[in-house]
């Protein structure tokens, strides 16, 4: 008996289950309005609507509103947090550029009698005052090697003119010489004459 019960319980259960229709009910705003549309009555061309369902469907879509409007204004709020995240981002980035911009400036400048000079224009600088200096020796030196070259022709004729007045001079007393000599040759025959 207990074995026809169960079976018989078994069978039952088992046709309801598969004689039930599950329906599954569309709770979005769109399907509510369907599902009032649907299990409405007519009367002479208009919808009849059971109070009770369009005031349930009405809390549904006061509710959906509210709930749209505090997922904008949270979204808002977000929206404005990243944009002051973002403006606080671009001014940092500002003041990191125009920091990196007056390194940049000052690494690429040099300091030069108290001037702020790049050092391009130190560099040029600097290379046109050595070669102003290396020119100004070269023009020293080839000076200094004129000179002594005329200093050593000067020495040179010094020299011979020095030979040539000692020649002159040796041939001056040596005409004296023989001018007193002859000198006192005539005085001596005008005594004996």
């Amino acid at each position: 008996m207990k074995l026809y019960i169960l079976i018989f319980t078994a069978i039952f259960l088992t046709t309801t289950s598969f004689a039930q229709e599950t329906v599954v009910e569309d709770i979005s705003i769109n399907g509510q309005f369907e599902t009032i549309l649907r299990i409405s009555t007519n009367y002479k061309g208009y919808k009849v609507i059971n109070k009770e369902k369009f005031l349930q469907l009405k809390q549904n879509v006061l509710d959906s509103i509210k709930t749209s409007q505090n997922l904008v204004n949270q979204k808002n709020r977000l929206l404005k947090a990243d944009k002051q995240t973002i403006k606080r981002t671009q001014d940092l980035l500002n003041k990191t550029q125009l920091e990196l911009s007056a390194t940049v400036l000052k690494e690429d400048s040099i300091s030069f009698l108290s001037m702020q000079l790049s050092k391009v224009s130190y560099n040029i600088i600097l290379w046109t005052l050595i070669l102003s200096l290396i020119s100004a020796l070269v023009y020293v030196i080839l000076i200094f090697l004129k000179n002594n070259i005329h200093t050593k022709e000067a020495k040179n004729n010094l020299l011979i003119v020095e030979k040539e007045l000692e020649q002159h001079i040796k041939n001056a007393i040596d005409r004296e010489q023989k001018l007193r000599r002859k000198l006192q040759d005539e005085v001596n025959k005008q005594r004996n004459s």
